[in-house]
């Protein structure tokens, strides 16, 4: 008797059409993401080729290494606009960040509006060596404020891998998970991908994004997805639309 496996499909094949992306790193020169302008449209190019249609991209703001201000992610934002349309490219592209939750974090705040994915949606990170002291206060307050945290990538903090139970106190702390879509083909390891699987199973992502820094990460995409169960992952990818500006 034979057995056929059912064939795994790309991580692409998974991507609808007039797709937003809420997490990439497209601006140029701002941060470890596009070198330059000449990259930023390569990346776009090869984005849309996947079916995505809308950008929020979300430059890193992180004390003593990216400390780019609202200001000045805006102004390139706005530059890079001009620059595409000069090249025939318009479609819809918008400029949030990327918060890494510290104390320069908190005075953000407290003391700025803050750039968001839409509306009171932010996007915020931790490091990748451990979670802030003070990170159950530092969520506390930016709710507080008017803001509810989009906690990127949550299944690449290691520290949290032998402690399942912390993603739980994270949701109920009021955190939405953002799934690096990558996660699920191996990009990032075996670990984080098993990781990734069991959030989705247990329903705690809400939505997705590339977190694409250069080519080399759409080119990932090409990748064969390793999970088994494809529902969960597909319905994140679809709450995306939240974020459309219609």
């Amino acid at each position: 008797m034979l057995f056929f496996s059912k064939k795994k499909q790309t991580l692409k094949d998974l991507i609808p059409d007039n797709h937003i992306d809420i997490h990439s790193h497209l601006l140029p020169g701002i941060d470890d993401g596009a070198r330059n302008f000449e990259e930023t449209v390569l990346m776009i190019k090869a984005l849309q080729k996947l079916g995505i249609t809308d950008f929020i991209t979300t430059p890193h703001i992180i004390q003593h290494v990216w400390e780019n201000t609202h200001e000045q992610i805006q102004t390139n934002r706005d530059q890079t606009v001009r620059d595409l349309e000069q090249q025939q490219i318009q479609l819809p592209f918008k400029a949030a960040a990327e918060y890494l939750m510290d104390d320069q974090f908190v005075k953000l705040f407290e003391s700025h509006d803050l750039l968001t994915l839409k509306d009171n949606y932010v996007l915020v990170e931790m490091s990748y060596i451990n979670a802030p002291i003070q990170l159950y206060s530092i969520l506390f307050d930016l709710q507080v404020a008017g803001y509810i945290p989009v906690l990127a990538h949550p299944e690449r903090y290691l520290f949290y891998h032998k402690n399942p139970e912390e993603f739980k106190k994270l949701k109920k702390a009021g955190c939405k998970f953002q799934l690096n879509l990558l996660a699920v083909t191996g990009y990032y390891g075996k670990e984080v991908a098993a990781v990734a699987e069991t959030l989705l199973k247990n329903g705690q992502y809400d939505f997705v994004g590339t977190d694409a820094h250069h080519l080399k990460h759409i080119a990932a995409m090409e990748q064969k997805v390793k999970i088994k169960d494809l529902i969960p992952l597909q319905e994140i990818i679809a709450n995306n639309q939240f974020f459309k500006q219609y």
